[in-house]
């Protein structure tokens, strides 16, 4: 099977998109230097009103933006017509200088909770997806030990996602994603649905694995101080339709403390974005 074909399987199950694999297959041509390119992206399902309104947005190589906003903003829809699960009604999106058509290679995607296979382990979850990028058995193998053990599960390979907790079976999510090697990660509030402990260590473990293999990562999110402690750039939409009313670039080195005064500064500003303050521009 192809990554295609994975994707097609993940994104099929019901009742909504979970946890699981999606890659993007691109043509055309874009500028230098820019992993996505999204330019006057507009989105609506038959003769409903527009859920997106002309996205433009360049997200750099190896950059971890925040997608922020209330629920309906169309944050899903837009990570959604990255992946290719989804064509845009207007404007285009390009990854690695090349026009997003469909579901293809080049990107993991991890969604809201578990669509692990329940019938594989842990270790066979995050082989699967390394046997469909073409390796050889005994290499898959190989792969989805060295990744159990980058997310933290070296000695849960065996257990079936049953005998996972909640926030292991992100850890195993994540890691089938990467089996891919893709190029850009899409996340989906992979961390949602955790308590807010585990969805802590879990952003914690997050950042100690792009660290350990950076890729391009677009991180959809309702929790501002999730996008503040993660991200390097955050870019607010508002609602009905979702359109980008604010982006903020954070130069603070990581690990940072939520006691930290310049993003609680920042918190507030983003906060008055989401009421209706529109703050508008970058900085």
């Amino acid at each position: 099977m192809t990554d295609a074909t994975v994707s097609s399987m993940l994104a099929a199950e019901p009742p909504k998109p979970t946890n699981g694999i999606a890659a993007t297959e691109n043509m055309g041509e874009s500028r230098a230097g820019a992993a996505i390119e999204i330019r006057s992206v507009s989105k609506r399902f038959g003769d409903e009103p527009r859920v997106l309104d002309s996205i433009d947005l360049t997200i750099a190589d190896n950059e971890f933006v925040a997608l922020l906003g209330r629920s309906g903003c169309g944050k899903t829809t837009l990570l959604n017509i990255i992946a290719g699960l989804l064509p845009a009604s207007e404007g285009d999106v390009r990854v690695n200088g090349k026009l997003v058509t469909g579901p293809g290679g080049g990107k993991g995607m991890v969604f809201q909770q578990g669509a692990l296979f329940p019938w594989l382990t842990a270790q066979r979850n995050v082989e699967f997806a390394a046997l469909n990028r073409g390796l050889k058995r005994a290499d898959a193998a190989s792969l989805a030990t060295d990744l159990l053990a980058l997310v933290g599960l070296a000695d849960s390979g065996q257990k079936y996602p049953f005998e996972l907790s909640g926030g292991m079976q992100q850890r195993v999510a994540i890691a089938r994603a990467l089996a891919l090697d893709p190029d850009v990660l899409l996340m989906d509030e992979p961390f949602g649905a955790l308590d807010e402990l585990t969805r802590n260590e879990m952003q914690d473990e997050l950042l100690r694995v792009w660290a350990a293999r950076r890729k391009t990562v677009v991180f959809v999110t309702h929790s501002i101080w999730e996008a503040l402690i993660l991200a390097d750039r955050i870019v607010v939409l508002a609602q009905h339709p979702g359109r980008i009313i604010l982006e903020r670039k954070i130069g603070k080195e990581r690990p940072r403390s939520r006691t930290d005064i310049e993003l609680l500064r920042l918190y507030d500003t983003i906060w008055g974005s989401l009421q209706g303050g529109d703050t508008g521009g970058s900085a």
